[in-house]
């Protein structure tokens, strides 16, 4: 390594490190001053529903219980906010994963936590090993499969297929692994898509569905940090289809 190349090195470390700094100082904003402001907005709101209430008309008791549901609704866009900045320093821990004890780990978390529901669960009996941190990745297959059981819940016949195969080779000797995860729920306008990834983004009403739109903006920061890339392509009312690209590992499944 030459002497530009080394102090290149150290510049762009020196960056990375003020950029931690940064970020931990958002946080801390976020999470001691934002967050003491929405105590009090809620605080007193809710003091007044109990002092003044029985007095108040119906309207204003509407436009209290308004303040109310916002300020919680805003509370957990922070903790969303908050899991998001802490994703983009997290320390990576890389290694040969096998995909399919996570992902089956995923899927019993989840029919665990929705055990009403009655799903058509149609997942592969062998997956490739790929090269990822298993914590973060975790957490990036949570999100997309929390989210097809959330935009099937209106369908009778819900359905959520799982598969992978062999992606494109990036650069050489470097080839990846596409992991798809189909839902025939609500779907999405496909001319809405360039939306999905962002946070809070939302292409449904929370009325029709609970979230705050932060699912797949987790997601793609995973995926991103892992050296891959997520998209998603659906149709309104036909469904949806994740596609999740990662380095592959040579280690056998």
């Amino acid at each position: 390594m030459t002497d530009q190349d080394t102090a290149r090195v150290k510049a762009l470390e020196a960056e990375l490190a003020s950029l931690r700094a940064e970020m931990q100082d958002f946080s801390y904003t976020v999470s001691h001053d934002l967050r003491a402001s929405l105590r009090h907005i809620l605080s007193y709101a809710q003091l007044v529903q109990e002092d003044a209430g029985p007095l108040l008309p119906p309207e204003a008791l509407g436009f209290l219980n308004t303040i109310s549901d916002s300020a919680r609704h805003m509370g957990v866009q922070m903790d969303g906010l908050m899991e998001l900045t802490r994703l983009g320093t997290a320390e990576l821990h890389i290694a040969p994963l096998p995909l399919l004890p996570l992902l089956q780990d995923v899927v019993n978390e989840l029919k665990s936590q929705y055990p009403q529901r009655q799903i058509a669960w149609q997942l592969p009996t062998e997956l490739p090993t790929v090269l990822a941190d298993a914590s973060l990745l975790r957490k990036a297959l949570l999100a997309v499969l929390d989210n097809a059981m959330k935009f099937t819940a209106h369908k009778p016949d819900a359905r959520i297929t799982v598969l992978a195969e062999p992606g494109a080779v990036v650069e050489a000797h470097s080839p990846t692994v596409q992991l798809t995860v189909q839902d025939n729920g609500a779907g999405f306008n496909p001319a809405l898509s360039a939306k999905l990834f962002h946070a809070f983004a939302r292409l449904h009403t929370s009325k029709q569905f609970p979230g705050i739109g932060m699912g797949l903006a987790l997601t793609r920061k995973i995926v991103e940090r892992l050296q891959g890339h997520v998209q998603a392509v659906g149709v309104v009312e036909g469904g949806c289809t994740v596609v999740i690209t990662l380095p592959a590992s040579g280690t056998p499944a």
